[in-house]
């Protein structure tokens, strides 16, 4: 099992290597100029010159491409070239914001969509079913912004009972997790369902039932633990794009989280902010996908099973 963790961490390398390579090579591609950035527009030519020969922007793609990478595997991202803070400190101030986010969205997305999965799969093409199934529709048909959008002038103009930005108190985060949490009910609810009514129809199951096992341990313990696994992998890929996709719901809720920076860099075309966010989201994106795999060996004694016989 160490040896598979091992070997997947070590393939973060290649991965992040293409990400530098693919992000640095599109921000290349758009017109800036950090010495103008940074001095100003009525600095000397001369100095914008030398600012710019210093920080290697006149140099070539692929040397500037290695440089970025020797220096990133030593822990320095840069510096921005908007307020000369290192890069690593912007993504760190911003970062608790969008984690904030995304656990608060997840718990209430479990919360509401697995036992809503689990029940129309049990009671399956009843009333509970139906709704379900069309509840977890509605909610994906509707675009994030425009939920957080009707919520603020709902609960915030009309009622006056939640803040509508800042991120202050808890209180202001309640909308922001509400609005993301509705595609994440609605995936889990769906996802939840599939994989019960499959588990549900297994052999094992017919043989607990004929056993005279209790339904609710049956479901609980034997079919809804077989059935995490499909549900465990939606739950970690969509851990991961909320920490890099919420930037819509940052927007909309004034929230300054990592997705908001990355937008804000872009606009100012602060490249090693850019560059920096992005490879930080990716390397997060995969070590949760590695904890997911992880996972699967504590759900399913099979898979840990077969982890050590190849290790």
């Amino acid at each position: 099992m160490s040896r598979y963790i091992i070997r997947r961490v070590f393939l973060l390398i290649p991965m992040l290597l293409i990400v530098i390579f693919i992000v640095s090579f599109i921000m290349a591609l758009t017109p800036s100029n950090p010495g103008i950035l940074i001095l100003g527009e009525r600095a000397d030519p001369a100095e914008i010159q030398k600012l710019n020969d210093e920080l290697g922007y006149n140099d070539p793609f692929f040397v500037r491409y290695a440089k970025y990478v020797w220096n990133a595997a030593h822990g320095d991202l840069g510096k921005s070239w908007k307020n000369d803070n290192p890069v690593i400190v912007e993504i760190l101030r911003r970062l608790p914001t969008t984690v904030t986010l995304a656990v608060g969205s997840i718990l209430i997305g479990l919360v509401v969509g697995l036992p809503l999965g689990v029940i129309s799969a049990v009671k399956q093409y009843s009333p509970l079913d139906i709704g379900g199934t069309v509840f977890a529709m509605i909610l994906a048909s509707f675009p994030a912004f425009w939920i957080g959008m009707m919520l603020i002038i709902l609960f915030s103009l009309k009622l006056g009972l939640l803040p509508s930005f800042g991120i202050g108190s808890i209180r202001h985060f309640i909308l922001p997790w509400v609005t993301t949490s509705c595609a994440f009910i609605a995936s889990q609810l769906r996802m939840t369902r599939t994989s019960m009514l499959e588990a549900i129809r297994m052999d094992y199951i017919r043989t607990a039932r004929a056993k005279g096992q209790r339904e609710r341990i049956v479901i609980m313990r034997h079919a809804l633990r077989n059935a995490l696994l499909p549900v465990v992998t939606i739950l970690g890929m969509d851990f991961g794009s909320m920490l890099g996709g919420t930037v819509t719901i940052e927007t909309v809720f004034s929230l300054p989280g990592v997705g908001s920076l990355i937008i804000e860099a872009i606009r100012m075309k602060d490249i090693p902010v850019v560059v920096g966010a992005t490879v930080t989201l990716a390397t997060s994106y995969t070590l949760l996908m590695l904890l997911v795999d992880i996972l699967y060996a504590f759900i399913d004694p099979r898979i840990k099973a077969r982890y050590i016989k190849h290790s």
